[in-house]
């Protein structure tokens, strides 16, 4: 690989990285909250509110860290997979300087206190239209990189006719399809409904309508983020605990479904929304209900794989295999924990989808465990581990201080069932969600002690976040020369890709499934919305 496309993929990461240093540092003041600990006023004047602070919190985190961090991940792994330099390289570039410009624009109506509507900016909440309009053009940036990758991929497939795609190239393809699917729905809401309120070129909104656009891409955010894990999982976990990848067509039959059922399942979100016919609510829950077969099919795989990779190694009785995985590589510790709570998040993310069971939980704090679980557990943990081999393979550095790394893969782990249980706990118990519980004058007795677990758990993630930074910044600055550069790991699949169908390497076959199920689950009701468009909600600020 080009010493070029290192750098840009090396910038990728670490902005996101600054970005998850940032949300991350403020996360914890939001688990304070619930044990009436308030921190926000020693903050002031750098942060003003609860509200300022939860939004810098899941914008840097959620949107512009993940974003980010995937658009280079993949890059990486296509260019790899390929063994080929990435196509239309300066629009790739092009794309990522886009991609900072947008996150300044956000970041500064952030910082000004001029933007606290959350990462969901829910109208007619109106913040600063360079919000608005920064994460807009941060999009379009990830669209543009995605772009380049789909320019070499055609290249690759012009020069090598009839030969599968490398899984990891594969699933990094894919990932990169659905978010240009997906964001066609936050796309439509910005342009043709926020960014003009913003403006105030019209005096109101559709509040309505807004929501379901931004359901149409919000949902699927959720698989966004998680693919990349997936491709690790598949192409090159295997090859780091000494195994092999256990089923190809599997695989990419998993990724395929991702793509196809990941968007039209957005009304979930939107139960108790009126305006939304129920019956389009239930073909939503059936479709999420459908999401989880290809997450059951990983599951299946990489426990397989993981399985015969410790037999190999000598691994005896039913569970004498788990013991023999080298659970001393940070790397691949950070990516099984993250499995392992990732079943937990799937399970309550069934709960969540349930129409009657939404009911008892939804808008407490049931909803950000879950969020946490499967984005600050499988998918952050999960980028964790990638970048203890990624950062020093593509800086040729040796990764220093392992067992700090360890250490920090471990804390965040047992951290995160802390925080996850106490918000669990309170969400059950009906506490709301987005609330500074430590001013509020209606906290009950009996959330004391979750909340009090809740903290603690926050308390443990800064430590481990800490750790890990303390790893990075020591590899990245570290001038010492290298040792034993990490490799790029790139797994060898148990049975030759050759035999896979030609059916799962079909690209036009899949994006027309997936535009057809969109059309279906999303087309007569968002036709019906905009033919009764109601820009009735005027905007106001209410931090």
């Amino acid at each position: 690989m080009a010493l070029r496309e290192k750098r840009f993929i090396g910038w990728q990461l670490g902005v996101a990285l600054l970005a998850l240093a940032v949300g991350t540092s403020l996360g914890p003041l939001q688990a304070f909250e619930h044990a009436d600990l308030n921190l926000y006023p020693y903050l002031a004047p750098l942060i003003r509110s609860y509200y300022q602070g939860l939004t810098l919190h899941g914008v840097l985190n959620a949107l512009v860290f993940t974003t980010l961090f995937i658009t280079g991940f993949h890059t990486f792994a296509v260019l790899k997979g390929l063994n080929r330099p990435l196509r239309w390289f300066n629009l790739g570039v092009a794309g990522l300087i886009a991609m900072l410009v947008g996150m300044l624009m956000a970041g500064y109506t952030m910082l000004a206190n001029q933007a606290s509507v959350l990462y969901t900016y829910y109208t007619p909440m109106k913040a600063n239209p360079l919000f608005y309009i920064g994460l807009t053009v941060l999009v379009i940036g990830s669209w543009m990189i995605g772009w380049s990758q789909f320019a070499t991929l055609a290249a690759w497939r012009k020069d090598n006719p009839g030969v599968r795609t490398p899984i990891i190239a594969f699933g990094s393809i894919v990932n990169a399809l659905l978010w240009q699917l997906c964001t066609l729905g936050i796309a439509a809401q910005m342009l043709i409904l926020v960014i003009p309120w913003a403006l105030n070129l019209v005096p109101a909104t559709d509040v309505l309508l807004s929501r379901t656009l931004f359901w149409f891409t919000g949902h699927p955010l959720v698989y966004f983020w998680l693919l990349p894990i997936y491709v690790s999982w598949y192409g090159m976990l295997p090859k780091q605990v000494g195994g092999k990848l256990f089923s190809d067509p599997l695989a990419r039959l998993a990724f395929w479904s991702f793509l196809v059922l990941s968007t039209p399942v957005g009304f979930h979100h939107q139960f108790a929304d009126p305006g939304v016919p129920v019956a389009w609510k239930y073909i939503h829950t059936v479709l999420t209900f459908l999401v989880v077969i290809p997450s059951f099919m990983t599951a299946f795989t990489v426990v397989a794989m993981l399985e015969r990779a410790g037999r190999k190694k000598g691994g005896a009785g039913l569970f004498g295999w788990i013991k023999k995985l080298n659970w001393h590589d940070p790397s691949v510790a950070a990516q099984i924990l993250g499995g392992i709570l990732f079943f937990t998040g799937g399970i309550t993310g069934v709960i969540n989808a349930s129409a009657s069971l939404n009911l008892v939980i939804h808008n407490t704090t049931w909803v950000p465990a879950h969020f946490h679980v499967t984005l600050a557990t499988t998918s952050t943990l999960g980028f964790m581990g990638i970048s203890y081999w990624l950062i020093p393979h593509l800086m040729k550095k040796d990764l220093r201080m392992p067992r700090v790394a360890l250490a920090s893969t471990w804390s965040w782990f047992g951290g995160m069932i802390v925080f996850m249980l106490g918000m669990y706990w309170l969400g059950l118990l009906g506490v709301p969600r987005r609330v500074p519980l430590a001013t509020a004058t209606y906290v009950q007795p009996t959330w004391e002690l979750p909340g009090i677990i809740t903290a603690i758990g926050g308390a443990i993630l800064l430590v481990a976040a800490t750790l890990y930074f303390v790893v990075i910044l020591s590899t990245v600055f570290n001038k010492k020369p290298a040792v034993a550069v990490p490799e790029a790991p790139v797994a060898e699949a148990e049975v030759d890709s050759s035999h896979t169908p030609a059916w799962l390497d079909n690209y036009k076959l899949w994006i027309i499934i997936s535009l057809v199920l969109i059309l279906i689950g999303y087309g007569p009701i968002l036709l019906d919305m905009f033919m009764n468009i109601n820009l009735t909600a005027p905007g106001f600020k209410v931090w």
